[in-house]
């Protein structure tokens, strides 16, 4: 048999059942729990059968069922509703007052996108943040598209043999079971975009999918004309293999913006999700300057102004970095446009002053690429600050241009059905926009604490319920006998405290903390009248041996024959089980090392349902936590001796759980409800909603950077550029003439020690050289002393001109005042007067 030529059939669905079939093609359905429940209806078994996924179930469902709902008023007035609101929500043009002029586009990049579990495109956390921020671009109609690729077999499945370690496995997926869009050009063929490399090209399938609103191109190198190993670009998430590695990142950025202009859409700003899609920036100086008909260093002043850079990385060595040999080949069909070599184009990637031969870093290529750059945490923007101060070693950590916005989570995709019945009936119709009524908040306190607890005890029921069929599945995997079959059916019980931890198994996120004193631990779980229960799941990295060995010693701690009811873990972490834990668990367990975790947006979805935190002073939690909502373990303190660390952590996480946490949710009325714990639950979910919203980190990202960067790339490519090339002969200007700048040390008017209150003059003498004092900003920068050459949280004032003294050369003085007592310290420098992006080049500050 030569050749099998395939085809799919589906159901005739009946007319008055059309709409299902537009449904299931629009990814809006994941986060609408009508839309959700309407697909269950078909048939509750084929749902959870098809992996809930809405084109599946309609390969599974017989004409018969479909016929009989047809005719099912009940059913049929279902599907009007859902209609009515996917009409609302999706198709009705945007009638409120928009900032966005038609055409005007922000293009997100993304090497994963986490948008519901049928559509396996993400690993972890980065991933499920770049879906909420399409659903919430799609929510608050912001003209938005994603870019990313499309994975034949997306990240690893993971299943563990019989003595508990890690195994993976790559299952293909099955394309038609998507709904996906295979992009045309205009002659009917398969849009495919070209990137040369290596004397070859890399051809790739432009595809399509939608998310209520907002669409996301995807690429795809599985096709018949490129050999085997150009195939395999787009076959797994980050693949192991540096070359393939850097080549889908090549694809990402370089490739994403030529899909995007094959599809007609012309972006007026890019956000790029983490280093991955640096290239991005390369490959739009390239169009802007042909499109624009502008030089290199025109389009040098365009490109960073109106890109986005966030970063969720805290580790310098978590950053992608690629040998510049490897590089070159993919930068050398720029050498022609940019009129430079390759050397030079690998510096864009390399510190300034580094040698040739340094790693090409994808991180510092965002950075020279990008004005508006962030971390995802308010504790991330000061790591990030410090760890990339050497770029900018003239300034001060606290100077470094990262700036933070903290994540926020989509809060219809991760809500329990039975607290979308609550927030439905105690906070109104608009429940869904979260943090844009701050009234939704307050309406939470109405909600009565038995309505409250009763929900959450069907969540909670509803988890265990899938804990044990899981476990099951599991055993059954491994051909585990019959008496094993039968305990693991029984795991878990329904009135006991539920503790959960689910995440990446890395070293730094600690899952073994729990472990430091087994004896300890055993007794808090089998506590005769406050029992404890855990839930463990995650995944480690194929090649990270120690996280591997950290889930085989729960595996086989859990083993213990008086453990096996009250500690489990469940394999192949997903979004599905992630849904059921954040929404059933009384406590989510995080104890990562400080300062490692950037955000950790699965705690904020456990408080949006209910389920209190219990965690280090990391990430969100910093910003999230009271001791009104949730327990921290530590104060925040961050150790140079680590096993010193897990220690006294360890015992602190203990004491919490078995002092604090156990007793306060043992104590109950004689109504069998805990007020005290209902009343943290109530202000744990009154927090998350109001302060980490997706729809408020959107919104923030909106309004501080895609709204300035729409408004500059439109100034900026104006009359051809005019704006842009002005701006280019004033960075030329300053970097030219700036050396001649010189500052004396600056003087004060009198003599100390001083009073609170009082106030004198601080004046220096500056030579400008060849620029003008408009040019300038000199500016006295004062703080209280922390060392002999550094300053606490520095502040900075500008000084005025008093006289001019001499050619080029000029006095300025300012009053510093004395607002409080302690041990100040100043000096003065000199800066561009110019805006942020000239402002920050490392080489344009000039010190006394």
């Amino acid at each position: 048999m030569r050749l099998i030529q395939t085809f799919q059939v589906f159901p005739d669905i009946p007319e008055p059942l059309s709409f299902l079939g537009t449904l299931s093609r629009n990814l809006w359905w994941s986060w609408n729990q009508d839309a959700i429940e309407l697909f269950r209806r078909v048939s509750p078994r084929l749902w959870e059968q098809s992996g809930r996924n809405p084109i599946i179930l309609g390969t599974l469902a017989t004409q018969e069922r479909l016929e009989r709902l047809a005719n099912s008023d009940s059913y049929l007035s279902h599907i009007a509703q859902v209609q009515e609101h996917f009409e609302k929500r999706v198709l009705e043009q945007n009638h409120k007052v928009s900032p966005w002029r038609s055409g005007e586009t922000v293009a997100y990049f993304s090497m994963e996108f986490g948008i519901h579990e049928t559509l396996p495109l993400f690993s972890g956390g980065l991933g499920i943040l770049a879906g909420d921020q399409l659903k919430a671009a799609s929510g608050l109609k912001i003209p938005l598209v994603g870019v990313g690729l499309l994975y034949r077999e997306g990240f690893f499945r993971q299943y563990l043999d019989r003595d508990g370690w890690q195994q993976e496995r790559y299952p293909e997926t099955d394309l038609f079971h998507l709904p996906l869009l295979r992009e045309k050009d205009n002659n009917g063929n398969d849009l495919v975009i070209r990137i040369t490399s290596h004397g070859h090209d890399i051809a790739a399938q432009v595809w399509t999918i939608c998310v209520g609103r907002v669409s996301l191109a995807l690429l795809d190198t599985n096709l018949q004309e490129n050999p085997p190993e150009i195939r395999d670009i787009t076959a797994r998430l980050y693949s192991g293999e540096s070359h393939i590695r850097l080549a889908q990142e090549v694809l990402l950025g370089i490739g994403g913006m030529r899909a995007l202009d094959a599809l007609g859409i012309w972006p007026s700003v890019c956000h790029m999700n983490e280093g991955h899609c640096a290239f991005v920036g390369l490959e739009r100086l390239r169009m802007v300057m042909e499109r624009y008909d502008i030089d290199l260093d025109t389009a040098r002043e365009i490109i960073p102004r109106t890109t986005v850079f966030t970063t969720h990385t805290p580790v310098a060595a978590g950053h992608d970095e690629f040998p510049p040999a490897l590089v070159k080949p993919y930068l050398k069909p720029y050498e022609a446009s940019f009129k430079m070599d390759a050397d030079q184009l690998v510096a864009l990637g390399q510190a300034d002053g580094a040698s040739p031969e340094s790693p090409f870093s994808m991180f510092i290529l965002g950075l020279h690429t990008s004005q508006y750059i962030n971390g995802v945490s308010e504790l991330h923007g000061q790591v990030a600050r410090r760890m990339w101060s050497h770029i900018w070693p003239t300034r001060a950590d606290e100077e470094t241009p990262i700036t933070h916005i903290t994540n926020g989570v989509h809060i219809p995709t991760v809500l329990a059905p039975e607290i979308v019945r609550l927030y439905e009936q105690f906070l109104g119709p608009q429940w869904s926009m979260g943090s844009t009524i701050p009234e939704n908040a307050n309406r939470i306190q109405d909600i009565f604490d038995e309505e409250l607890w009763q929900a959450h005890e069907m969540c909670r029921s509803r988890l265990i319920r899938t804990v044990r069929e899981l476990m099951h599945n599991q055993y059954a995997r491994r051909n585990a006998p019959l008496h094993v079959m039968k305990s693991v059916e029984s795991v878990l019980d329904k009135d006991t405290l539920t503790i959960a931890f689910a995440r990446r198994f890395a070293t730094y996120k600690r899952a073994h903390l729990i472990f430091q004193d087994p004896d300890r631990l055993e007794s808090i779980i089998n506590s005769q009248d406050r029992p404890v229960q855990f839930i463990f799941a995650g995944k480690a990295h194929p090649k990270d041996n120690e996280g591997k060995g950290i889930i085989k010693s729960l595996v086989d701690f859990g083993r213990h024959s008086n453990l096996r009811h009250r500690f489990v873990f469940l394999e192949d972490y997903d979004m599905h089980i992630a849904r059921c834990l954040v929404q059933g668990a009384d406590i989510w367990l995080n104890t990562p090392r400080r300062p490692l975790e950037a955000c950790g947006t699965s705690g904020m979805k456990a408080a949006l349902n209910g389920v209190l935190n219990v965690s280090i002073l990391d990430g969100w939690w910093c910003e999230g936590y009271s001791p009104k909502l949730g327990w921290c373990i530590g104060n925040g303190e961050e150790y140079e001796d680590q096993e010193y660390q897990d220690a006294v952590e360890s015992q602190a996480l203990y004491n919490i759980i078995e002092n604090e946490v156990a007793p306060l949710y043992y104590d109950r009325t004689a109504g069998g409800t805990p007020k005290v714990w209902l009343k943290m639950m109530k202000a744990s979910m009154k927090m998350a909603m109001s302060q980490f919203c997706s729809l408020r980190m959107v919104s923030e990202y909106e309004k501080r950077f895609y709204l300035p960067a729409n408004r500059q790339f439109e100034q900026l490519v104006a009359d051809g550029g005019f704006q842009a090339r002005q701006l280019k002969e004033l960075h030329h200007r300053y970097l030219a003439k700036w050396d001649q700048i010189t500052v004396e040390p600056p003087v004060n008017s009198e003599k100390g020690p001083f009073l609170v209150n009082q106030s004198f003059e601080v004046t220096t003498v500056v030579n400008t050289g060849e620029l003008l004092p408009e040019e300038l900003n000199v500016e006295l920068y004062y703080g209280k002393v922390r060392h002999v050459d550094q300053l606490e949280s520095p502040r900075v004032k500008l000084m005025s001109l008093k006289e001019e003294r001499s050619a080029n050369t000029y006095l300025y003085s300012i009053q510093l005042p004395c607002t409080d007592s302690g041990r100040y310290g100043f000096t003065v420098r000199v800066t561009p007067n110019a805006d942020e992006w000239i402002k920050f080049r490392p080489k344009l500050v000039t010190w006394a």
